[in-house]
């Protein structure tokens, strides 16, 4: 702990007291913050476990089709099947706030022919029917994919602002609060001392006069 350097005067103990209220007023919030964080981040954490291995079983599934499809394909056909993409994709952001944290929320925006199911960049007749299932699974998981990839941000951010906020918690526990109550504690000590000292002058003075009249 460490004293603030102040004048000990009845004006600064008034501010004291009302910073010390501040700032305890301010702890009690940023400690129900930090609380409150830590328990979304915890659902977050647990909901984007079950979603990556859902994710992850979906996409090995896809890229397993991939391969069964380069087998019985050559690599140039493959290469030409895939090389002009039918589909147009453009992804929305948004932000949402959460306990002062901007969580960013986003959607696909599927082209029209996306929308009515043709998304095969290619004929059917040099292709095979694993590389219509791989497009298939991959087309089912991006939605899920970018709704990982948002809950992980998400994450990142909310760790960020606990950690930001258990340093000011802390700043106010263990530094401003304990030395505003040690200067307090200090500044009544020294107002009393100056207390006695008047009191005692002013007897002095008193047992003078009477002994002069």
């Amino acid at each position: 702990m460490a004293r603030i350097k102040v004048n000990p005067t009845r004006m600064q103990m008034s501010i004291l007291r009302g910073r010390l209220k501040t700032a305890t007023r301010g702890h009690k919030l940023l400690k129900d913050k930090q609380d409150e964080l830590m328990r979304r981040f915890i659902e977050l954490i647990r909901e984007n476990k079950r979603l990556r291995s859902q994710v992850e079983e979906e996409l090995k599934d896809s890229f397993n089709d991939f391969l069964l499809a380069s087998a019985m394909m050559s690599p140039e056909m493959l290469r030409q099947a895939l090389a002009i993409p039918k589909q147009q994709v453009r992804v929305n952001v948004e932000r949402k706030n959460i306990m002062s944290v901007n969580i960013p929320v986003m959607d696909f925006e599927y082209s029209k022919d996306v929308e009515q199911g043709d998304i095969y960049p290619y004929g059917y007749a040099q292709t095979s029917a694993e590389l219509d299932d791989a497009i298939d699974k991959l087309q089912e998981v991006m939605s899920r994919l970018l709704e990982l990839a948002a809950m992980e941000k998400a994450g990142q951010l909310m760790a960020g602002e606990i950690e930001k906020t258990r340093r000011r918690v802390n700043a106010l526990e263990y530094r401003t609060i304990p030395d505003l109550q040690e200067t307090i504690k200090y500044n009544r000590m020294k107002l009393d001392e100056n207390e006695r000292a008047t009191i005692t002058r002013l007897m002095k003075v008193k047992e003078i006069i009477a002994k002069e009249t």
